[in-house]
């Protein structure tokens, strides 16, 4: 028997799910382990995951037939604006076209080289191809860069120019070249060229993911095919991504939802993933996740890429609880910052967390930073110095550096402008903050890791002696505040997927949850009221009543899913469903999802009887001859894509769209697109 190896690296935790090929789903996982993410060194957190899996399982690493990945890695650069340095070489582009789909902000300070040359809307090249650009400036541009971004104009009508700009600079340089014809066949060509220039921006960084999981992989003798798995929860060889990263932003949560699914069995329904710092909510329709139309949206950059229709919330086990509102009128507030939950950090670190814990329960009056503190990330301390921090930041950290742990922010911050330096290094990514969070809350219910339930109980307490401005006290003790802040988090992640099915339907979502009606209702179905009223006459009769209800059940998934959920899908007037494993959801769905592929070919009538096929020189004289053609070329290019990515066992479905006009009463083809989708299973090595 082969075993399946899933690996999903999230924002706090790296989980590993190992699996029985062919086994039945609900007797399919044998072990599952979670590593703290090595936000650094991604390879350190999956190297923990795995030997923790198969220490758990008693497995002989060589029985694995097949490792597959999901990562937050490409999502987490183009949000921050990371990446490696390239060179961007549009085709035919005017300098307005540049400066569209946000393209001029995402290259920054990158080299562009403009060539002239593109092509048509039907095909045909409307100014030849010049490299002579390109040729004068080769020598000196490829030192600087790591890889090479082509758009053409027209290019997924004619990709003639992009592919000998790719030739001539993968002959000239060695470095990677992605043409943007190979990413998206849509027209809107500053957005193909945006996404273009992201994808180039990637390789090296998941390139440099890849082979330190190959080496992990390789030191615990595991030699089975290493996948990864894209936005839209289709899998592709490690290969295969490295050249298209952009196609692996979303990947995490579009794991998660295969996973529900198959943990499942549900074809419909919504899915609230909460983790330590967000909950992501998307959609299964028919037994897939719901796929964005427009593309992904990732860091404020509408891309061409395919991925999951997802609705991200700063809502999770690791939100800092603050106090929002007015001081008159003050209200418990969640995220959407994240800290280190206290119950953890004095885990890790017992001695000087308890020690500023009980300085500051002693203290006659509440400190304004009582239960927070900051601690050094993992990035090594000559990196961190040299990220050029301003002489404020460079003191602090030196501070905390030399607390050799965490330290109480009453005693690290000597100003108030030091709270300002902190966020900055907090930012960097070179601080991380502790304080209480949801997490602390569940811990002293009974709920959640192993982690210090005296830390967590004693950060409640200072919390809940704080005051308002009437000088009355947030609760009157840790566990009242507790039950508040756990009933908090169930609230908003009811709200929030209401939210998002309000998106669904075409309105404001958040307007609409923030209507009195929707929330009367939320509490009516809360409580166990049924539908809520919306005014109570004297005698007890109301005339309007509201009832606000999903179409479909909630899957909850995540650690803290069994806690949240089922009170949340209550006041969304729907079942909760929280299989078992719903804490490595993400894990297995890295790990039991198909290889897909699409290819569309277009097709179009410049002229009355003139048919014009993609990758066909020759027009065709008739519309049938012309679909059949694309058809074959759509099936063709899909399973080429399918077996480059992996796939084995292909099966091929073809859709095709028209657009019609009516031309002297009868319906006249404009253009049509013929689309294949190649589906098989990824190569899976005996054990």
């Amino acid at each position: 028997m082969s075993y399946l190896l899933g690996i999903d690296t999230g924002g706090t935790f790296t989980d590993a799910a190992l699996l029985r090929d062919g086994a039945p789903a609900e007797e399919a996982v044998l072990a599952k382990a979670k590593s703290l993410t090595t936000r650094h060194d991604l390879s350190v957190g999956i190297a923990g995951a795995v030997d923790a899996v198969l220490a758990e399982a008693g497995l002989d690493a060589a029985a694995i037939g097949l490792v597959s990945i999901s990562t937050t890695l490409a999502t987490n650069a183009l949000v921050e604006r990371q990446g490696s340095p390239i060179a961007f070489v549009p085709i035919g582009f005017s300098d307005r076209d540049l400066t569209k789909a946000g393209l001029a902000e995402a290259l920054g300070s990158d080299i562009s080289v403009s060539l002239p040359g593109g092509h048509g809307p039907h095909g045909a090249e409307q100014k030849a191809l010049d490299l002579a650009p390109l040729d004068a400036m080769v020598e000196t541009v490829k030192d600087r860069v790591s890889a090479f971004a082509v758009a053409g104009y027209f290019a997924v009508r004619n990709p003639d120019h992009e592919l000998r700009v790719a030739d001539f600079l993968s002959q000239r340089t060695g470095l990677p070249v992605t043409c943007s014809h190979t990413l998206s066949t849509r027209l809107n060509g500053p957005k193909r060229a945006l996404t273009t220039v992201l994808n180039a921006r990637l390789i090296s960084m998941i390139t440099a993911l890849i082979d330190a999981t190959r080496a992990c992989l390789e030191a615990r003798g595991i030699a089975a095919p290493l996948m990864v798995v894209r936005g839209d929860g289709a899998l592709v060889s490690a290969d295969f991504a490295a050249e298209r990263p952009i196609e692996t932003i979303l990947s995490g949560p579009a794991a998660s939802l295969v996973g529900a699914r198959y943990l499942t069995g549900l074809d419909a329904a919504f899915v609230n993933d909460i983790g330590g710092t967000t909950s992501d909510i998307a959609l299964l329709e028919a037994g897939k996740p719901k796929i964005d139309p427009d593309g992904a949206m990732v860091g404020g950059m509408r891309t061409m890429v395919e991925a999951v229709a997802m609705h991200t919330f700063g809502l999770g086990g690791d939100s800092q609880v603050s106090l929002g509102g007015s001081p008159l009128d003050p209200f418990l507030e969640l995220g959407p910052s994240r800290a280190v939950p206290v119950s953890l950090l004095a885990k890790e670190h017992p001695d000087p967390v308890h020690a500023a814990l009980d300085r500051q329960l002693d203290a006659t009056l509440n400190g304004r930073h009582d239960g927070r503190f900051a601690r050094r990330s993992n990035v090594p301390r000559a990196a961190a110095m040299a990220e050029g921090l301003g002489q404020r930041e460079a003191a602090l950290y030196t501070r905390l550096d030399a607390a050799g742990g965490p330290a109480a922010l009453d005693d690290l911050l000597e100003s108030t402008v030091d709270m300002s330096a902190l966020r900055r290094l907090v930012k960097a990514g070179l601080v991380q903050m502790a304080a209480l969070t949801p997490s602390d809350a569940a811990l002293t219910q009974g709920h959640g890791p192993a982690w210090d339930v005296a830390a967590a109980r004693k950060a409640l307490t200072l919390f809940a002696r704080r005051r308002s401005g009437s000088g009355d006290a947030v609760a009157a003790c840790a566990d009242d505040l507790a039950k508040t802040i756990v009933r908090r988090v169930e609230r908003r992640s009811a709200e929030v997927v209401l939210e998002t099915a309000f998106r669904l339907d075409g309105h404001d979502g958040a307007e609409l949850v923030a209507h009195p009606l929707v929330r009367a209702s939320l509490t009516a179905l809360a409580e166990g009221l049924g539908a809520s009223k919306a005014h109570v006459h004297s005698d007890g009769h109301s005339y309007a009543q509201s009832h606000v209800a999903l179409d479909r059940p909630l899957i909850g998934l995540g650690a803290s899913a069994a806690l949240y959920h089922p009170p949340a899908a209550t006041m969304c007037g729907v079942d909760a469903i929280v299989p078992d494993h719903a804490d490595v959801a993400n894990a297995v769905g890295a790990v039991v999802g198909n290889v897909r592929m699409r290819c569309g070919i277009t097709v179009t009538q410049p002229t009355e009887g003139r048919f014009l096929v993609l990758g066909f020189e020759k027009p065709f004289g008739d519309e049938a001859s012309a679909f059949a053609h694309a058809e074959q070329a759509a099936r063709e290019r899909a399973t080429q894509l399918a077996t480059e990515a992996g796939a084995s066992n292909i099966v091929i479905t073809v859709e095709r769209s028209e657009k019609r006009v009516e031309v002297q009463e009868r319906p006249t083809l404009v253009e049509a697109t013929i689309c294949a989708e190649a589906t098989g299973r990824p190569p899976i090595v005996d054990g």
